[in-house]
Formats: structure tokens, sequence, C-alpha cells
């Protein structure tokens, strides 16, 4: 909702006020990042071994993706590229010469002289200036659901609240430019929007906000905010797909990291399989965990999904989440990561290298930074596994085409 609409009401000056006392009280407002190059051009001999390890179908599926969400934009729109900027005609256009190339099924060979020939590469500095960046990944969960609520089914999927508003602060000062805050009007001020703990256990929402479906397991629904989309089989046989539509404005917080602290799972068996199995055998604990974090995610439902930020279909594993406030959204990149072996107990044996291509196309409120990054692995069992485990370094490279006329 736009501040303007506020502004025109008989509380103008009431609201201004308020909204003083509001950014003093609250939570830091969300935030750009520092002016720093997150993206440092390399020389052709510092380029890594372009292998990819997954077959090339998916890469087309993602780029056609990308391009889609390009051709949206207007096409002078900037995008940083370390200290250089191109515009969203120019990405299109590098990605459709990639595109065009990789469609002819080259050899490993062919695609390193391809790059090397038409495209400049950066790297992320990672979270230590030399390029380490901490991969994790996420999945679409599946979970079964109703409708209507009733005794087995009584944990809520909801849909943004009606008297939720995200308001831009730029037009009060050039400080905030770029900065917003999340929160609610209520007797002639403006407060911080409900956290979990009042969500949940004193059900603020009741009469704000729809319940899209109903879930049997709250440990379901934590995950799902998580994750940020998935599917929900109804007893009807029909399938919805929900996708994240907005938060609460509220901080983040890791209930791992919590649960690491607190000593109840040691930090080399975190997973979000141990941090689920824990709260089962604990339920006893279940909501203190869940109200260490007080942020809240609310869902909307699409007519396919999975959704990333950009609002096109992902790509399991092609698409990574990114802090899209600093790095080219849509763009074409490079990771050197880990992937894990499973066994047919659905255990991990061993983790191997992961090298591929894969496209910008999602962000994520733990995803800070140039030294975070988020694999999309898709769903079903390994992709569950492997997102719930991922926890490795490595590194993140983009790829965009030279300003001149392109080679070969």
């Amino acid at each position: 909702m736009k501040i303007s609409l506020f502004l025109k009401s008989k509380f103008a000056l009431v609201f201004i006020v308020a909204l003083a006392v509001f950014i003093a009280g609250c939570p830091a407002p969300i935030k750009k990042p520092p002016e720093e190059v997150s993206l440092v051009r390399q020389s052709r001999f510092s380029y890594p071994d372009f292998q990819d390890d997954l077959e090339l179908d998916g890469l087309e599926h993602s780029i056609l993706k990308s391009l889609e969400y390009l051709q949206r934009v207007p096409a002078d729109r900037k995008y940083a590229f370390g200290e250089d900027r191109f515009d969203a005609a120019h990405m299109i256009k590098s990605l459709q010469h990639f595109l065009d190339f990789i469609r002819t099924s080259p050899t490993q060979k062919e695609l390193e002289s391809f790059i090397r020939s038409n495209y400049i590469v950066y790297q992320s500095i990672g979270r230590d200036q030399k390029g380490e960046v901490l991969f994790t990944g996420y999945y679409e969960p599946h979970l079964r659901g109703r409708l209507d609520k009733n005794e087995e089914y009584r944990y809520p999927i909801y849909a943004l609240p009606t008297d939720l508003m995200k308001i831009d602060l730029s037009p009060f000062s050039e400080k905030y430019k770029g900065q917003s805050i999340v929160g609610r009007y209520t007797d002639q001020t403006v407060v911080p929007y409900f956290d979990r703990r009042e969500i949940d256990e004193e059900k603020a929402l009741v009469g704000r906000a729809e319940a899209l479906a109903w879930v049997k397991d709250p440990v379901d629904v934590f995950f799902l905010q998580i994750q940020g989309s998935g599917k929900i089989f109804l007893d009807t046989g029909e399938v919805i797909n929900v996708h994240y539509h907005g938060s609460n404005g509220r901080p983040y917080r890791s209930i791992g990291k919590l649960l690491i602290e607190e000593q109840k799972i040691p930090r080399e068996e975190m997973s979000m399989q141990r941090i689920r199995s824990y709260l089962q055998a604990h339920p006893e604990e279940m909501a203190s965990v869940f109200n260490y974090n007080p942020s809240y995610v609310f869902f909307k439902i699409e007519p396919e999904g999975p959704l990333g930020s950009l609002n096109v279909l992902l790509t399991p594993g092609r698409s990574v989440a990114l802090d899209r406030r600093i790095f080219p959204h849509a763009a074409l990149a490079f990771i050197q990561a880990k992937k894990p072996v499973v066994n047919s107990a659905g255990q991990i044996d061993r983790w191997v290298d992961c090298k591929r291509f894969v496209l910008n196309q999602d962000t994520g409120g733990a995803i800070r930074g140039p030294g975070r990054a988020d694999l999309f692995w898709g769903n079903g069992p390994y992709a569950e596994i492997a997102a719930g485990h991922l926890a490795h370094t490595g590194q993140v490279y983009f790829l965009i085409l030279k300003p001149d006329e392109p080679k070969g």
C-alpha cells in the first residue's frame, strides 16, 4: 500500500508523527546493502573449468524462464555486474546467445572456448572477500490438507492479511531511499505487525487473514514458510500451488542455530530432518522453538508452481536464490558446490562435486550478502534430503556477453 494513500486521509498528521515513533521503536527497516562491489571481474586466466554435471535441457528451460522475466522489464533497466552495468536488452542478448550455442550440443572443449571468446566472467567476493560462499538448499514441499478446518487438520496456511501494509520510506527522506517497513494502522498510530507468537498462540489473524488451506502438522507449516512455496494435496483430489506473497516484516532468526546453541542438536548433525525429528520427540518445546523466529510468511494461490521471486517457474538444480539487492536478477551464473550421493535406504553415503550453470531467479529472508547461496532441488525424497543437509562452501560466478560483437 503506497504511503500517499494515507496522506490523503484526515489522520495524515497523526500518521506522520506515529510513523516517526514507529521507525524509532521497531526493528530496523529493510535496507539496501552497503555500496560495495560484490562481484569482481576475472581475467581469462582465472576462469573456472566450466563443467556441467547435469543434462543441458534443464538449463535451456531455466534460461527461457529468465528471458521471460527480462522481456517484461524496461529494456533500459540497469543491472550491476561488479563495477560494470548492463541493461536488460543486453542481458536478453547475452542469454539468447548462450542458449543458441548450447542447443548445438557442444563438447566440453567447445563450451570452454565459446565462453572465453564471448563472455566476461565475474566472481562473488564471498563471505571472506576471497570467494567463499556458503551453499544451502531448498525444495518444494508437498503437504496433505483440506479447505475446511477440522480436529485433524487445524493448522492454517494464511493469505496476506488485509490490514498489513508495506510502507515505502523513500518519500520521507533521502536517507531512507530504498527502505521500507511493514506494519499495521491501529488507534490512529502505526505499529509493527503481529509476530509469530501472536499469530499462532493468540490467534491474531482471525478476521484479518484468510486460511488458504488447513494441514495436520505445524512443523509442515513452519518449513513451508522457510521454503517459500509448495503444493497442497487436498482431500478432494485437487492440488493447489501456494507461493510466497509477503511477510510480517519481523527479522528471520534460525531455529537451527538456536538448537545448536542450546546443545539440543550437535552442529555436525544439524539438518532440516534432524530439526523435524527433535520437535516430534519434544512437542512441549515446539512453540518456544518456533517463536524464536518472529518472522511469519503469507501465501497466495497460483495456477502453477513453484515460482521464484521473479515470478517465473523454478527449474530443479538450475535455479538459485541469491541476495537480490546485490546480484543481477535473472542472470546466468556458474557454481562450484557439493551434492549428496544417497543410497537406497535414503541415507547420504558421501558428498561429491556439484559444478553447473544456474540462473539467479529467487531470493530468501536468510540469503543476505555475497557469501550466501540457496540452490533449488525440486521435489521428492532426494530433493528433500539434499535441501535439508546441504551446508557446504563453494564459489559463485556470473557470466555476461561482451559488449562487442560475439564470435563463433
